[in-house]
């Protein structure tokens, strides 16, 4: 990584023991990549003398030298895998590459080898029922359950095949998680003309050839963000210049050394395989089973509820952009043989064209309302002051993993439980933000939160979490300027910050995110929120130059956007959640069958509705050859989680609007489409509740009880249609 010192005997690591800076953060500065693998194989020996000596305890079984010494063992290993983690996301050179595929497939093995350990599982079984509701339930719960999943009670040839599934699973999901990254380097699009740039603004054309200048090339170089459809899209005004990109995103990891298609395969039937030895019908099912949906029927039911009325919409907005295009006079955009009129390489472009005239607003003068550092600050940061009593502040004096990382410090408000938090003085320490937040050749497409520290009380631990973003670094002396998209991302990511940061529990399996994939984004989601309420976004949304607040007429055209194009930003999701079950609902014999990946997928969307005989510019969200989430992301089968947790958000933001309901008296719901100002009062409230209910508890609640809780009712569907803008088309 840039600016670590080099090490040549890992007997000298900081992360042969916990960090001695604030909150154990990583002593990034002395920390070696080559000095990685032994340690982590240190860390490994390590945990296994820590397990065998659980095992080996000649005194009963008790909470104390059986699940308190499990919890407390394998620091050193965590400490190792933190820092891989973090390195393969966001510096993935083919130094910390090879790391990641040499500890892969053996951190693989340890783990198995762990959830099959006979005499630890006879251990932890023979532990008395903990009291209900508490947390040493949820890690009974918990550790019964992974090794039941695990293979704990296989058979002799059973787990001998588990264990050698598992390893190979993880070093196939490393090689395609690889690919993606070369696929999309290899497939970034240069041009050498600078017509064909036509419809970019200046600014986004140095910063196009900074990358190819980057890149040792003479032009302007377009990297290939994760999804299919490329941001640059809606602007290029060249047909020919958009087809090209669209085309370089729709065949990554597709073709040559990139080619993802028999890593991608394999994975399919080795998970259908895992499933079939536990006594799953396929991958899904075992997936499910740890979610709060309930079942595999009740995400069915979700998406088909959904996936008829998003298509009509997309059709409506189809016609629509055509009739756009057409009296444009654009090329393409007549009757054609096959039936396709606007492309999939140009919907983005007319799109867009149609939503400044409807909506009335310039997206290059509307990002001038956005910088980055106030989005951050004076939006996030000031919203999670008004709702948890909090502050973030930096730590000048301690340094992240590379240059453009900042370290912030989380702090309680010194009077955190009365009146308005903004008077309040910075109070105890609750841990450590980073922020990563430019784009990087070497980093992972996408945006994510992951920590370096896990809050636990049984080892006094305090948390500490990164934010990953992926936006366009500006020129020198210049600030980034966000899409509305990219303010609700930073939103979005530092909802998961928060959910790490105000964990409060005893145990490291069960803090902070440990929670269920539909259940860990409602936090997020739910963040989200805060980017359009009134007093936050009148807090931030300023222009860079002048410092002017937002105008009504654009704040209306911000909360327009959220709501325009639901038909085909819809579609395009759900196509990926259908592609996604699609792939996992495959038993043993079916995924032998199955041979040609894209004649796959164009079945599986077809017969979900969302294939290119409805929809002809359509491409899913992810298609399956660089679909990171659920081949290398952790996301398999699971992919509607984020749509689960949407109804979660949905409904669950009305507990915040909702107050007078939530205080036990009469309330109104939220307007659709509308994000009413609050009284500051019930925002803190109502953040305490949130706090205490959700964010604190991490995986130690019964997930449906804590959210009837919050919201003083049970789930409901109704708000997340009315939000997308589909209630009426489902009746």
């Amino acid at each position: 990584m840039t600016g670590h010192k080099p090490q040549h005997n890992h007997q000298y690591s900081p992360l042969l023991a916990p960090s001695e800076l604030d909150h154990e953060l990583p002593d990034f500065a002395a920390v070696d990549v080559a000095d990685l693998v032994p340690l982590f194989r240190t860390g490994v020996v390590d945990h296994r003398a820590e397990i065998a000596a659980i095992v080996a305890n000649p005194e009963e079984p008790t909470w104390e030298n059986t699940m308190d010494a499990l919890e407390a063992s394998g620091q050193l290993l965590d400490r190792v895998l933190a820092i891989v983690g973090n390195y393969a996301g966001t510096d993935a050179t083919e130094d910390v590459i090879a790391v990641e595929e040499t500890i892969a497939p053996e951190y693989a093995g340890h783990v198995s080898a762990i959830n099959m350990d006979a005499g630890l599982f006879a251990r932890v079984s023979s532990l008395p029922a903990q009291p209900e509701g508490s947390e040493n339930e949820a890690l009974l719960t918990y550790w019964l359950r992974r090794f039941r999943r695990g293979g704990a009670m296989l058979d002799e040839a059973g787990r001998a095949e588990m264990g050698s599934i598992d390893a190979r699973l993880a070093e196939l999901s490393t090689r395609f998680g690889r690919n993606v990254v070369d696929a999309a380097e290899t497939g970034a699009v240069l041009f050498t003309e600078e017509s064909e740039l036509a419809g970019l603004g200046d600014a986004h054309k140095a910063r196009l050839a900074q990358d190819a200048a980057d890149a040792g090339q003479d032009g302007w170089l377009v990297r290939l963000g994760l999804p299919s459809v490329q941001p640059v899209l809606e602007e290029l005004d060249s047909p020919a210049a958009r087809a090209r990109v669209h085309e370089a995103s729709l065949r990554r990891g597709s073709t040559g050394e990139t080619d993802n298609s028999g890593v991608l395969l394999e994975i399919v039937r080795l998970r259908a395989r895992r499933a079939e030895l536990l006594g799953y019908a396929n991958h899904a099912e075992y997936v499910v089973e740890e979610e709060t949906a309930g079942s595999l029927a009740d995400v069915d039911d979700l998406l088909a509820r959904l996936t008829p009325a998003a298509v009509a919409n997309a059709e409506g907005e189809y016609k629509r952009v055509l009739d756009k295009a057409r009296t444009a006079g654009a090329d393409g955009a007549g009757d054609g043989a096959d039936g396709v009129q606007v492309s999939g390489a140009d919907w983005p472009y007319w799109a867009a064209k149609l939503r400044a005239e409807e909506l009335d607003v310039d997206d290059e003068e509307l990002k001038k309302y956005f910088p980055l550092d106030r989005v951050l600050e004076d939006g996030a940061f000031f919203a999670a002051r008004r709702l948890y009593g909090i502050t973030v502040e930096r730590r000048e004096d301690l340094v992240g993993y590379h240059p453009d990382v900042q370290v912030w410090e989380v702090r309680e408000a010194a009077a955190a439980t009365g009146g308005p938090a903004s008077a309040d003085a910075p109070g105890e320490p609750v841990g450590l933000l980073l922020t990563d937040m430019y784009a990087r050749p070497t980093k992972r497409g996408g945006a994510w939160m992951s920590s370096f520290v896990e809050q636990n009380n049984l080892l006094g631990q305090t948390p500490v979490v990164v934010n990953v973003l992926n936006i366009a670094k500006p020129a020198a002396g210049e600030q980034a300027l966000l899409t509305p998209d990219e303010v609700a991302t930073v939103f979005h990511e530092f909802g998961h910050a928060l959910h790490g940061l105000l964990s409060d529990v005893r145990y490291p399996s069960l803090s902070g995110t440990n929670v269920p994939r539909d259940f860990v984004e409602f936090p997020s989601q739910i963040n989200e929120n805060w980017a359009l309420e009134p007093e936050i976004l009148a807090n931030y949304a300023r222009h860079v130059d002048t410092g002017a607040h937002l105008p009504q007429e654009m704040v209306a055209a911000v909360r327009s956007q959220a709501a325009w194009g639901q038909g085909f930003a819809t579609s395009e999701y759900l196509a990926a959640c259908w592609l996604d079950l699609a792939w996992h609902r495959l038993s043993v014999e079916e995924a032998e069958a199955v041979t040609d990946v894209e004649a796959f997928e164009a079945e599986a969307l077809a017969s979900a509705g969302v294939g290119r005989d409805v929809l002809p510019a359509l491409a899913p969200r992810y298609s399956s050859a660089y679909f990171n989430h659920i081949f290398a992301g952790g996301y398999s089968a699971d992919y509607w989680s984020y749509l689960w947790a949407e109804v979660l958000d949905a409904d669950g933001f009305e507990g915040f609007v909702d107050t007078d309901a939530a205080r036990g008296a009469a309330g109104a719901n939220a307007h659709v489409g509308d994000v009413p100002a609050i009284d500051p009062d019930d925002v803190r409230f109502a953040g305490d509740r949130f706090r205490r209910m959700i964010l604190s508890r991490g995986a130690t609640i019964d997930y449906d009880d804590a959210f009837w809780m919050f919201r003083g009712k049970q789930r409901s569907v109704e708000p997340l249609l009315r939000r997308r803008g589909l209630a009426g088309s489902l009746d």
